[in-house]
């Protein structure tokens, strides 16, 4: 069973399409401090080769602190949404530790969904589905755009700062939610440096800025990660009940923080939450 399964996985990793990255700005990004790769935000595609219908499509934001970027759950998860036919969009937002704070990370993740939706057409996305996924700190990436969307400025010259920035669901992964009591520290620091206000504190804590038009939401953690407290997705989870957002929640007792889709390559031991996901994204209708 274990053969067949890393046949198929094979099989589907044939139909895959990893383009090179694309900067996000065709001039010099907004607020850059220079001109080196860490100054540059890109957006890399993974686009299934399979003709169809328009697919839906994430923005898939990596985890790493708000300090690095973590390839296992950037390219790793755009390969596994590639295999349920959607479309997958690894971003590079510019870190903390090379010397960027709030609000730039976020005005990158707004960017990606603005321009997935901008180039629908030729990259053959349906509009309208298209979602933003993140773990740990990406996940807090995540959250924050899935709160702080905007509508796009209609009289934009830009074409892609026409487009709403607002992701049409939320994947979040053992993600940084807040900045208070249960936050990680290391992600806070990198990017509110060391002595936020309190007004920068709540604006960051998106289980504080969730409203009735937050997207629907895919929310899992582990009762034993150590390093960003299950309490985060918690009070996520409890902000979008109180706003009526519908949300899937789940908590699993077993799985170290970091721990992306559980396997080394191979489907058959992939951690539970990658099959839940793929039962939510059919009930939303994502998949066939």
């Amino acid at each position: 069973m274990m053969k067949r399964a890393m046949i198929l996985s094979m099989l589907l990793v044939t139909h895959i399409y990893a383009a090179e990255p694309l900067p996000l700005w065709s001039e010099k990004a907004p607020g850059a401090m220079g001109e080196t790769p860490k100054d540059i935000p890109t957006l890399t595609p993974y686009l299934p080769e399979k003709p169809g219908p328009a697919r839906a499509a994430m923005v898939i934001c990596p985890g790493g602190g708000y300090g690095g970027l973590a390839d296992h759950e950037g390219s790793h998860y755009a390969k596994f949404l590639n295999e349920q036919g959607i479309a997958a969009f690894v971003l590079k937002y510019r870190l903390g530790s090379a010397g960027y704070r709030h609000p730039v990370m976020l005005n990158d993740a707004a960017r990606a969904v603005r321009m997935v939706r901008s180039r629908a057409t030729e990259w053959n996305i349906d509009p309208t589905k298209i979602g933003i996924m993140g773990s740990s700190a990406g996940g807090h990436l995540a959250s924050t755009l899935l709160t702080q969307f905007d509508a796009g400025n209609v009289e934009a010259t830009d074409p892609i700062d026409r487009q709403s920035s607002r992701p049409d669901i939320g994947v979040l992964c053992y993600a940084v939610i807040t900045m208070g009591e249960f936050t990680h520290k290391g992600s806070k620091k990198n990017l509110l440096g060391d002595n936020p206000s309190e007004e920068l504190v709540t604006l960051l804590s998106s289980e504080l800025q969730v409203k009735e038009n937050t997207p629907p939401c895919f929310i899992w953690h582990t009762f034993e990660d150590g390093g960003v407290p299950v309490e985060n997705s918690m009070l996520f989870a409890s902000a979008l009940r109180k706003n009526k957002v519908p949300f899937d929640f789940h908590v699993y007792q077993k799985g170290a923080h970091g721990m992306g889709l559980g396997s080394k390559g191979d489907p058959a031991t992939r951690h539970p939450w990658t099959q839940d996901l793929v039962f939510w994204l059919k009930t939303q209708g994502w998949t066939p």
